[in-house]
């Protein structure tokens, strides 16, 4: 189950949670089943974090493949370049051919290199946008819980205490 559809799971816990008596914002929930699901929920995360890392070597694979063709036209370039330089009769227009060859080639080097650090940056904001509002999730999760537990504490105070009649 996806982490952000665990923590609205765990929302709706509690907040479907039995009141208690005399209070409006306190409520009783069953310990154990709140723990086991926290326990769940953490165990989700690392997933998530394995994805990011994937998506991540994912990015360095494209890089690579990207040096790789840029590398590739270069050569390809260099080679058409050193041909035509190599015939006598066309050997100043050969120059020049292989020049713009070069610059084509590092020309389409620059801009695969683009491209692949644009989507790649649109790959992890996507993801840093996810982690944001799954941490954020927790966050109000947690503070749920805490806010719980306190209100649990005092609670049970003044179940103890003997009534003022």
């Amino acid at each position: 189950m996806d982490p952000l559809d665990r923590i609205d799971e765990l929302i709706a816990m509690v907040e479907q949670a039995r009141s208690v008596p005399m209070s409006r914002n306190n409520c009783m929930v069953d310990r154990g089943e709140m723990i086991a699901a926290l326990d769940e929920l953490r165990a989700d995360l690392p997933a998530d974090l394995r994805r990011a890392a994937a998506l991540l070597g994912e990015r360095d694979k494209i890089m690579e493949a990207g040096k790789r063709e840029a590398d590739r036209i270069i050569s390809e370039g260099e080679a058409e370049h050193a041909r035509l330089v190599s015939v006598n009769e066309i050997t100043v227009s050969a120059e020049h051919e292989g020049a713009r060859i070069i610059a084509e080639a590092r020309a389409e080097a620059q801009r695969l290199r683009e491209e692949v650090d644009d989507y790649v940056d649109t790959a992890l904001a996507n993801f840093e946008q996810f982690l944001t509002r799954a941490l954020a999730s927790i966050e109000r999760g947690r503070d749920k819980m805490h806010a719980l537990r306190e209100i649990g504490t005092f609670g049970g105070d003044e179940a103890e205490r003997p009534l003022p009649f």
